[in-house]
């Protein structure tokens, strides 16, 4: 007798078959640990055998669970083909996240909606690519923008980007402090000091290691973790509360009383790349591409200083970046 089994629980398991571990792979999925858990037993129940070896230090797959692991991610994969065929008119409205509105990604859009009006460009305004590929990946989400080298292999696997920026880094700071003298303020004068980079967002958390990977070569060290904060007025309420610096880009919001001052010596980038899922066909992505490459050519956002700071990761994949 066939038996039918939901998506979500095919995707439970293969996600904790390719982490190893409960707690990786429940924040991937952006569901609560227990959640993975009872959608696990509820597939083992289905199936009437166990998938995995639980201990208390260890996970691994039993010998039924590598036997099916390929079959559900065949499954996954039509899921997938699936949906994006049922999504493919090119009139429907194409969903965009652009993160905030002083952000590269809107300039991107606005310039594509007044080069193209006949098109529904919509924008969404969340910060964080890590979170937003998990919502492209589930359908739920066209496109965003971001460091495309901070997703994890097994994401940016089923995603196509195209390198739009390279935004100078900057920190947000009182305005009445003594470094606001100056317009750039070497990375040499932060040592010691404590900021924020959304460290407990993990939504974000591409930029929280970019964050990481700076500061730990400069003596800067990382706020603690705080939960998510969405809109840019609270986000000005708990920064001036709690009397954050901040690392950010030059793009980034005006905050009453803060001021924004390039970072320098070395200069450290932020990596911008339009991302979408891999065979997505709508005019427009095509128009929103096309713009993005426009824009970096007549700004020259894709030069690199030679003293530029990027990990080579990043630099990587800036260069093998899709061209749609």
């Amino acid at each position: 007798m066939s038996r039918d089994f939901d998506p979500r629980l095919l995707r439970a398991f293969v996600t904790t078959a390719e982490e190893l571990h409960f707690t990786r792979a429940a924040t991937r999925l952006y569901v609560a640990q227990q959640a993975l858990s009872r959608d696990i037993r509820r597939l083992e129940h289905d199936l009437d055998g166990a998938l995995f070896v639980r201990t208390t230090r260890h996970v691994r797959l039993t010998a039924e669970g590598a036997r099916l692991l390929p079959y559900a991610r065949r499954v996954l994969a039509a899921h997938e083909a699936f949906s994006i065929a049922a999504s493919a008119c090119e009139q429907r409205p194409l969903l965009v996240d652009v993160g905030a509105r002083a952000a590269t990604g809107h300039e991107v859009l606005e310039e594509t909606r007044r080069a193209h009006p006949e098109l529904e460009l919509v924008a969404r305004f969340h910060s964080g690519l890590t979170g937003a590929a998990q919502e492209i990946l589930d359908g739920r989400l066209d496109a965003s923008f971001g460091r495309f080298a901070g997703l994890a292999p097994v994401v940016a696997a089923r995603l196509d980007h195209l390198p739009v920026r390279y935004e100078r880094m900057a920190v947000l700071l009182p305005d009445d402090h003594a470094l606001c003298a100056s317009d750039r303020i070497p990375l040499k004068a932060l040592a010691g000091r404590t900021l924020y980079a959304a460290a407990g967002n993990q939504s974000a958390a591409e930029w929280t290691d970019l964050a990481t990977r700076l500061f730990a070569g400069h003596g800067i060290h990382l706020a603690d973790p705080f939960p998510e904060i969405e809109g840019p007025e609270e986000f000005m309420r708990v920064v001036r509360k709690r009397g954050w610096w901040v690392l950010a880009s030059t793009e980034f919001i005006d905050v009453p009383g803060m001021a924004l001052r390039l970072l320098s010596d070395p200069v450290p980038l932020s990596p911008l790349s339009l991302v979408w899922r891999a065979g997505l066909d709508h005019l427009g992505l095509d128009a929103l591409a096309d713009t993005a490459r426009r824009l970096a050519r007549e700004h020259h956002w894709l030069a690199l200083p030679s003293d530029a700071w990027l990990p080579p990761e990043d630099r990587t994949a800036m260069q093998d970046g899709d061209v749609l």
